[in-house]
Formats: C-alpha cells, sequence, structure tokens
C-alpha cells in the first residue's frame, strides 16, 4: 500500500492513495446515481415537473463534483489554501481572460437555481423560436422550428430579453391579420374567421375564439382572429392551416382578399387648357 507510483521532489504518489482517489470518484458516481434516481422517482410520481427535476439535479450534481475534487486534491496530499495562495496572481489574470466564460457560468447557475427557464420551454430569442432540450453551467442547448440544433450562452439568456412562450400556461393566444375588400359583409366575415379555427383540430378553448374589424386600411378592411392553442412550437402550421381555410370560405362567400391599390388623378396645366 506505501509502495510510490509517482514521486518528484516532497510529492509522491502511492498505491494507497490512488485507492482513495478511486473510492472518491465511486462513490461520487453511485450517490449521485442514487440521487438522480431518487429525484427522478419524484418526477414519475407527478409531484415535480421534468423542469424542476433536472435543475436540481444538476446544482446537486456540480456540488457534489467540486467537494469530490476537493477531497482528491487533500488525498493526492495537495494542500488547497497553499495552492489558492500561490497562484492568487495567475487566477486573477485567468479571471479577466474567461470573464465571459464566467459570467455564463455564474448565469447558467442562476437559471437552474430560479428555474425561471424549463426544460421543454418555448423561448422567443432574437426574434428565433427555440425549444430547450438540455440546461448546462455554460451553455443551454435547444432546436428551432427547421429542427436546427442551437447552443445559447447562459449569459444571452439571463441578460437578455426572452420571451418564454410557455412560461405561465400550456396554452397561449395567437393572432393571424386578413384583409378584405371594401363593401364586404362585416358580420359574415367575422363568421368565416371564427368557423375557420373552429374547424382546426389544434385549438383550444373554441370558445374564446374572436375575430375583430381593428382599422380602415388603405385599401381593406383589416380583421384580427385570436385564438388559444397548445402546439406552441409549431403554431406556423397551425396558422397557415387556419388561412388555407379561412381562403376557401371567403371564395365560397365571394370575399375578396384585396391588392395594395393607390389612385392617382392627372390635373391638366394651363398650357393644355389653352
Amino acid at each position: 500500500m506505501d509502495f510510490v507510483i509517482f514521486s518528484y521532489g516532497d510529492f509522491n504518489i502511492k498505491v494507497k492513495k490512488v485507492i482513495i482517489v478511486l473510492f472518491i470518484l465511486l462513490l461520487t458516481h453511485v450517490f449521485l446515481w442514487l440521487v438522480k434516481k431518487g429525484i427522478y422517482k419524484r418526477f414519475q410520481e407527478g409531484k415535480v415537473d421534468e423542469g424542476n427535476t433536472f435543475a436540481l439535479f444538476q446544482i446537486i450534481k456540480y456540488l457534489v463534483w467540486i467537494i469530490a475534487f476537493v477531497f482528491l486534491l487533500e488525498s493526492l496530499g495537495v494542500k488547497i489554501t497553499l495552492l489558492l495562495a500561490g497562484s492568487a496572481a495567475l487566477l486573477v489574470g485567468i479571471g479577466l481572460g474567461l470573464q465571459q466564460t464566467f459570467n455564463d457560468i455564474i448565469s447558467g447557475v442562476i437559471l437552474l437555481s430560479e428555474r425561471s427557464i424549463k426544460i421543454g420551454d418555448v423561448l422567443e430569442i432574437d426574434g428565433d423560436i427555440v425549444k430547450i432540450h438540455d440546461i448546462g453551467i455554460r451553455t443551454s442547448k435547444g432546436s428551432n422550428r427547421d429542427d436546427i440544433s442551437i447552443i445559447i450562452p447562459n449569459s444571452l439568456i439571463a441578460t437578455s430579453k426572452v420571451i418564454n412562450w410557455s412560461h405561465q400556461t400550456k396554452k397561449t393566444r395567437f393572432k393571424i391579420d386578413v384583409g378584405v375588400a371594401y363593401g364586404s359583409d362585416v358580420d359574415l366575415v367575422i363568421k368565416i374567421l371564427e368557423e375557420s379555427a373552429i374547424e382546426h383540430p389544434q385549438i383550444s378553448n373554441r370558445e374564446l375564439i374572436d375575430a375583430r374589424l381593428i382599422n380602415f386600411g388603405n385599401s381593406s378592411l383589416d380583421f384580427q382572429l385570436f385564438f388559444f392553442s397548445k402546439n406552441i412550437f409549431r403554431i406556423e402550421k397551425v396558422k397557415s392551416d387556419i388561412r388555407i381555410i379561412i381562403h376557401r370560405k371567403f371564395n365560397e362567400n365571394n370575399i375578396l382578399i384585396p391588392f395594395p391599390q393607390m389612385d392617382i388623378h392627372v390635373k391638366p396645366n394651363d398650357i393644355n387648357k389653352a
């Protein structure tokens, strides 16, 4: 057990130190496995949602590994206090160089502890719609509506204006803008718009569907159709389907969607009058 495997000056690594290191690593893995099993069991029982489960386990995992790393260094004979004191200047330089990285890490801790962003949430970041699949200590991973994987620095989420489409409820209200020609039957247009939304199977709370005349435009009567849907991430497909239904019903009822128009009046000059 006291056989020296590696030696450098006063520092040496013996067989028993290697065994202690392996034991600490094994104990850490077993402890985290038990913690994960217990937390996710509560999730399966419906006591904790998926986002909170993931956030809690990530925080515990990072804390446990930090503690395990300290014990590993101590078991190898490395004094943490002396190491920190001796490398203070070096750590300052590293801190300045990795300022953005540390910013991302701190933001990751905030996101995991506050749980304002959870796994499965649909976010609007810089005009892009992203569904979050993983929240790491430095970056978060998600995919947009084109199923392209996106890696997002946590500081961007923590410090920017982010719209969380699924924060309050599992369904969200959306709207569709449409204009019809002047002279159209307003009541009929409103009826058609509401019926078009009712026909779509992915619309929630059909009694809350609402169509409104919002403006007298330059070339059209402008309407908005409001509806609720749980299909937040793929809502553009739902909107497209409803627009197709509206277009079909407008054609059946001879309601026109006008082209932009501009009338030009030519005033004759005095030479032509003469």
